[in-house]
């Protein structure tokens, strides 16, 4: 792969580190432009996954000094979170993909339609309602998904977060990085245990993530939940386009 690859990768992996820190969604970015490069698809989600995991690890670093992480449900979501991830990288080998991208669609809908018609009730520093085993529940069914799967893995998080705790969107975001970094994570094991990670094309990657990452948090908290109501909504759209053309394909 040429210098200059790299470096237009590591620029596409800078924007998606930006959009996911604020509503999920990098992989539309950065798996596209790793199948540009004609690397094989194994090799590109293990790759992406390589890189990936640093932007959400900096996402969730930048909200936790912040303030905006419910620290008591991380204990819980964080480790059920990456079984889950676990989980659904082990159905990879067992089912056919294919099968949920029409569930998958039907969901990303819903979760659009969820938070058009549901108001925010709190004001942006409040963490919501405490319920640790329903944020716990949701992490593993959500990490199995984005092991499995991952379309729209942010989206879902945000959104349940939101419905079921009662979460402002701000923390809601930033309680999915929990999820997010704990898939990634374990993700990225069991990819690079397989070997299916081109750490020369990651590791570039990674500072891009890192540093995009950053910026989508601080853009997160100051934007606050019109711009990160904008950007799901946004995210969810493109996604439910591309899976749905993705299904016309196949």
């Amino acid at each position: 792969m040429s210098t200059l690859e790299i470096v237009l990768l590591s620029a596409a992996a800078f924007f998606a580190g930006t959009v996911d820190a604020i509503a999920g969604g990098g992989g539309l970015v950065t798996v596209p432009a790793l199948f540009a490069t004609g690397l094989d698809p194994q090799l590109v989600y293990g790759t992406n996954k390589g890189q990936s995991v640093w932007g959400s690890g900096a996402a969730l670093v930048a909200f936790w000094r912040a303030g905006r992480i419910d620290r008591r449900q991380a204990m819980f979501a964080f480790p059920l979170g990456f079984a889950g991830a676990a989980l659904g990288a082990w159905l990879v080998l067992q089912i056919d993909k294919a099968l949920l991208r029409p569930l998958a669609i039907a969901m990303l809908i819903g979760a659009t339609v969820l938070l058009l018609i549901r108001k925010p009730h709190r004001s942006e520093d409040d963490p919501g309602v405490r319920r640790p085993w329903v944020a716990a529940i949701l992490a593993f069914v959500i990490g199995a998904y984005d092991g499995f799967f991952g379309p729209g893995t942010g989206t879902f998080l945000i959104v349940g977060f939101v419905a079921l705790c009662g979460k402002s969107l701000v923390h809601a975001t930033a309680d999915a990085k929990v999820v997010n970094f704990a898939s990634n994570l374990a993700s990225v094991i069991t990819f690079a245990a397989h070997g299916a990670v081109v750490w020369a094309v990651a590791i570039p990657m990674a500072a891009g993530q890192l540093c995009g990452g950053l910026l989508g948090v601080r853009l997160a908290i100051k934007g606050g939940a019109r711009l990160i109501r904008i950007a799901v909504l946004t995210v969810s759209g493109a996604l439910v386009i591309k899976l749905v053309i993705d299904l016309v394909r196949a």
